[in-house]
């Protein structure tokens, strides 16, 4: 290991130069043209096809991976970009070994499922170098028009499915780049080569969206402003706000938000760049929490923990990502709490844990404590939405905006989805069907609204 991986306290460059290439270089290689095929032969193109009816987006998988195997990624990408426009991203972190490999019946005949998600790369990656003519064209003009605040997934989507549809959208967000968490929160090892945006200028490709940079609900605009000036509104704001871990937190440099340490990695031009701990300790057991740790360890990190309260069965990172963080080096402690940050000359020094337990069906404290040593921390509890911008103009449940199934709010004219709609998995692909599915809701409305 390089010396100054071995030195206290929180640095950057803790590693020669070139252990960062290979540290941050995609982690799960793209598929040539080979394997692509060999792995498309695998496929049994199942009529009723259960990996099918497993995808959130609907994407028709056998008949994608038909066209593969026939050597047409061009049609397979058509496909897949007819259910999913941001197929190429998802393909990248889509936890498919839940979703569709799970479903797929190869489980059933052996040990190992069709790679649809090495799949669906293939395809897309295919089209986004050798783009040719639009696959998509927007239909005539229709003359309205609707505003779409927030850039992530849901929103993307749901821009380019009423572009398609001949609508005029305006599309605002507060971040000097679009894609949301595809852009600022995911894994620099999942999206290398700056995926995020390629695939966000395909969408805007369509035409019919106009981009507004750096502007913030309830800061540059109101809700009520929007639904008065445009014909609809379609709310993709995601989870801005972070959770307090519940206990007192010091005036003291090396404790961070874990998606804030993505995000900077995600924007740093070089990972050398970034600093991280000797120790590190991450708070939390969720997908944000695997890729916060790893990247600390990528990093140089001599040693990183994830702590989670409950087991592991409980956990919100799938088991795949819990074995990669494994993989990776990163330790993984089970049935602990924080409840004291340990703090040393201005400088965070440790956490002290509480373990926990179940009883009576409830967790609850074991009474016995334990320190683990650390000089950065990274709070990963779950992100929460930032609602007072909406005032009382939406309808609210545990913390989300209420919609019906086709993501229309109490308000009737205003839409939402992704992250911070309510009853939804905090999935990317998920994110993108309510996107696809309010479109469609907000045209058939607005086909049917005469002024």
């Amino acid at each position: 290991m390089h010396a100054d991986a071995l030195t206290p306290g929180v640095h950057a460059g803790r590693l020669p130069p070139a252990q960062y290439a290979k540290n941050f270089c995609d982690a799960h290689p793209p598929l040539t043209l080979a394997q692509a095929k060999i792995e498309a032969d695998r496929c049994y193109y199942c009529f009723d096809a259960p990996c099918q009816t497993a995808c959130p987006t609907g994407i028709d998988v056998p008949s994608f991976i038909h066209r593969i195997a026939d050597d047409n990624p061009r049609g397979a990408a058509r496909t897949i970009l007819e259910s999913n426009p941001l197929g190429g991203m998802c393909a990248r972190v889509c936890p498919t070994e839940v979703l569709c490999e799970q479903a797929c019946v190869r489980n059933t005949h052996e040990d190992k499922p069709v790679e649809i998600g090495l799949l669906q790369r293939y395809a897309t990656d295919h089209l986004m170098a050798h783009p040719g003519a639009p696959l998509f064209t927007r239909a005539a003009d229709t003359g309205r028009r609707v505003a779409v605040v927030g850039a992530g997934p849901a929103g993307l989507a749901c821009a380019h499915g009423l572009a398609r549809l001949g609508h005029s959208v305006v599309l605002m967000d507060a971040s000097p780049k679009l894609g949301g968490l595809n852009e600022y929160g995911m894994a620099t090892y999942k999206t290398t080569g700056g995926f995020a945006q390629k695939e966000v200028a395909w969408l805007l490709s369509i035409g019919g969206i106009e981009v507004r940079h750096g502007v913030a609900l309830g800061r540059e605009f109101q809700l009520e402003a929007l639904t008065k000036e445009y014909d609809a509104v379609f709310l993709g704001l995601g989870l801005a706000g972070v959770n307090s871990i519940g206990i007192a937190e010091p005036q003291a440099s090396g404790l961070r938000n874990a998606v804030d340490f993505i995000a900077e990695l995600r924007q740093a031009s070089n990972p050398a760049t970034v600093p991280v701990g000797r120790r590190v300790v991450v708070i939390g057991g969720g997908m944000t929490a695997v890729d916060a740790a790893v990247q600390s360890k990528k990093l140089g990190a001599e040693s990183v923990t994830i702590v989670y309260r409950r087991g592991a069965f409980e956990m919100g990172a799938s088991h795949h990502e819990q074995a990669w963080a494994l993989e990776n080096g990163v330790h993984i402690h089970h049935w602990a709490s924080p409840t004291q940050l340990l703090a040393d000359g201005g400088q965070i020094s440790g956490v002290e844990f509480g373990r926990m337990h179940m009883a009576d069906g409830k967790l609850g404290a074991t009474g016995e404590h334990f320190v683990l040593e650390a000089d950065l921390v990274l709070k990963a509890i779950g992100q929460t939405l930032v609602a007072q911008p909406l005032g009382s103009a939406l309808e609210l449940k545990g913390g989300r905006i209420v919609t019906d199934a086709e993501g229309q709010t109490s308000h009737a004219k205003v839409w939402a989805g992704g992250d911070c709609r309510f009853g939804g998995r905090d999935l990317t692909v998920e994110a993108v069907e309510h996107g696809k599915v309010a479109a469609h809701s907000i045209h058939s409305a607005l086909s049917g609204f005469t002024a």
